[in-house]
């Protein structure tokens, strides 16, 4: 497999729209993807993401907008002359082929020599790491040796694209964290444009360099996935990646206030709709009510909930609000757990405090 940075292209999307009767399924989405980055479209079920991944791969037609690859329009281009390589959530393989098959497949479809295609089939499969496995039949195979596979299949043909559709929601935990991390250092290593649907949050933080989040047919935002996580754009983001509760604050003096005390923040209220204050249980602490370079948030204990690697500490905050500390289950740093039923001020340092509105 050649591991030339080059063989990779860009991707422009403007104004995407697709419907199916009343229901918007790519409403005006518009979207740069730069030539050899790792973009990762997350949402929930029927948030629009692999409909606008079966448009990239040209097996749905937008009624609208635009879709360049390098800079050629795409629209019109059947699948086969994209020239995109493509992993299914089911990976799709054969069953009555072997390994060298499946593998080969998209080669003898383009009409490459015996020998070139058995030169290229050795390569991706060690690529893979399963050039080992080259005539074992499909049926022996495992669920992650076939993930692999797929791979090798998508990639054959070295295509300067890779779309991919949840490819890894059939493993099991392990497995599938395993495989985020090979699949993150082979597009390192090969260098070519990849577009990655998952609904899986941790997936796409762990993978991406910047990742889209999608709801309703629209992208709600796109950004790093250290920016999504620590200055989400909305409360809807907010609430999507990572853990958070979101608890409602009132305007004051450009500021906010809750539970009657005001609040210093690293973002602008005025002008939000609704505003949010947003909470992560790894940014909370256990302080004294005289910690004064905290915003303070006061409440009692309702649960501890072990974890495993960590202890999970549930607050009840009054009115209804409730949020969540998380601390280590052996750490110098985490001392003693308060008792359930125990009153405790909470600690959110200014520069984790975040405010965000509805969407306009």
């Amino acid at each position: 497999m050649s591991e030339d940075p080059k063989l990779s292209m860009s991707i422009d999307i403007e104004n995407l729209t697709k419907t199916y009767d009343s229901f918007a399924a790519l409403d005006d989405v518009s979207l740069s993807i730069k030539s050899g980055e790792f973009l990762s479209l997350l949402g929930s079920s029927g948030s629009g993401k692999t409909t606008l991944l079966m448009a990239l791969a040209g097996f749905v037609r937008p009624d609208a907008g635009s879709i360049r690859f390098g800079g050629r329009e795409m629209i019109f281009e059947p699948p086969h002359k994209r020239d995109v390589g493509m992993m299914f959530q089911s990976y799709a393989l054969f069953p009555h082929m072997n390994v060298f098959q499946n593998v080969a497949y998209p080669l003898k479809l383009r009409g490459y020599a015996r020998a070139d295609i058995r030169q290229r089939v050795e390569q991706a499969l060690a690529t893979v790491e399963l050039d080992h496995l080259i005539e074992r039949n499909i049926t022996e195979m495992s669920g992650g040796q076939r993930q692999r596979i797929a791979l090798a299949r998508a990639i054959v043909f070295e295509p300067k694209i890779l779309l991919m559709d949840e490819p890894l929601s059939a493993l099991d935990k392990r497995l599938r964290e395993t495989m985020q991390l090979e699949l993150r250092r082979l597009h390192e290593r090969l260098g070519m444009t990849v577009v990655y649907v998952t609904h899986d949050q941790r997936e796409a933080l762990t993978m991406s360099d910047r990742i889209a989040v999608m709801s309703k047919g629209r992208i709600r935002q796109i950004d790093t996935p250290v920016n999504l996580y620590e200055r989400p754009a909305n409360r809807f983001v907010a609430e999507f990646v990572g853990e958070s509760s979101c608890l409602p604050v009132v305007p004051h003096e450009g500021g906010a206030r809750f539970q009657g005390r005001s609040l210093a923040t690293v973002s602008a209220v005025a002008g939000l709709k609704n505003p949010s204050l947003v909470v992560r249980p790894e940014k909370l602490q256990f302080v004294s009510a005289d910690a004064t370079e905290y915003n303070q948030l006061y409440g009692h204990v309702t649960d501890v909930i072990f974890q495993g690697e960590s202890q999970l500490v549930q607050i009840d905050l009054g009115e209804g609000m409730s949020v969540a500390i998380r601390r280590p289950t052996r750490s110098s740093e985490s001392g003693r757990l308060p008792a359930r039923g125990e009153a405790v001020v909470l600690g959110l340092h200014p520069q984790d405090t975040l405010v965000v509105g509805d969407e306009p």
